[in-house]
């Protein structure tokens, strides 16, 4: 019979797997590397990102035999264990590859359809963001968000409108944008939702809005963001949703106590366009 890892555990595997894996990334930050496109122009990957992967996935499954891996590189591999791990091995990777020292290594896990461990790093800033049962710690300490400015003076990191978002909502995503503009002191395009999301965590930025996302974008972060005393609100585009937020295709992300209307109004408009 195999035992499960408890979650602050899991938290040391994978604490353990992505300072590996963001060492490698720091010596290769702003080197020379291949650049390949995955979807389109806009999706970029590059060697790093399969290398970073291979680097994790070898420490989760010694950490915690038996495990399922859902990378973003990989795919789905691995045993049919009580963990399942999803890993973004490089969370902004157009940033990565663009000399833009904001991206990050992203592993989570869930145990029962539930995330209960999660770490993200940031490798040029050496700043690790965590979270188990025993609540979020940033480099070790215990973090709590704290309350959110009001809108007049609060920021919002978001990728909305995407490439995609635009195709798909054409002029409604460009009024929807300006009107956060409009609202918010300030909003930011960082390019990298998991870190984002660890930064309201941080109660460094007061929200964050994601309308594209996929599992091993957020999970981490949401658990971080939750056990900070967040508030993570997904955006399912399915009327019938199953499973947990990670899996959702959209999110709002709060700091505590945050009450933004448009940002309301926005998300609540993302979700009725894409259920058509």
């Amino acid at each position: 019979m195999t035992l499960t890892p408890s979650s602050l555990e899991l938290r040391s595997i994978a604490e353990n797997a992505a300072r590996t894996a963001g060492a490698y990334l720091k010596g290769v930050f702003r080197g020379d590397m291949t650049i390949d496109h995955k979807r389109d122009r806009h999706d970029l990957v590059t060697e790093h990102d399969r290398a970073s992967e291979e680097i994790i996935v070898p420490l989760l499954l010694e950490g915690a035999p038996g495990s399922r891996i859902v990378g973003e590189e990989g795919g789905v591999r691995g045993g049919s264990g009580p963990v399942t791990w999803y890993i973004d091995p490089i969370d902004g990777t157009s940033n990565f590859a663009q000399g833009l020292a904001f991206f990050c290594v992203v592993v989570a896990a869930e145990v029962e359809g539930e995330i209960v461990a999660g770490v993200v790093y940031d490798p040029i800033a050496d700043r690790l963001f965590a979270a188990s049962d025993e609540g979020a710690f940033l480099d070790g300490e215990s973090l709590v968000t704290g309350p959110a400015l009001p809108a007049e003076a609060a920021t919002l990191i978001t990728g909305f409108p995407t490439a995609r978002d635009l195709e798909a909502d054409g002029p409604a995503a460009l009024a929807e944008f300006g009107s956060l503009v409009d609202t918010f002191s300030s909003v930011r395009r960082t390019g990298s939702g998991a870190l984002s999301i660890a930064h309201v965590a941080a109660g460094w930025t007061d929200s964050a809005l994601g309308s594209s996302v996929n599992p091993w974008d957020v999970a981490a972060s949401m658990l971080i963001l939750l056990r900070a005393g967040g508030d993570y609100r997904p955006l399912w585009y399915d009327e019938a949703p199953t499973g947990g937020a990670h899996l959702a295709p959209g999110y709002v992300a709060l700091r505590a106590g945050a009450e933004y209307p448009v940002l309301d109004e926005v998300s609540r408009a993302i979700v009725a366009r894409r259920r058509g």
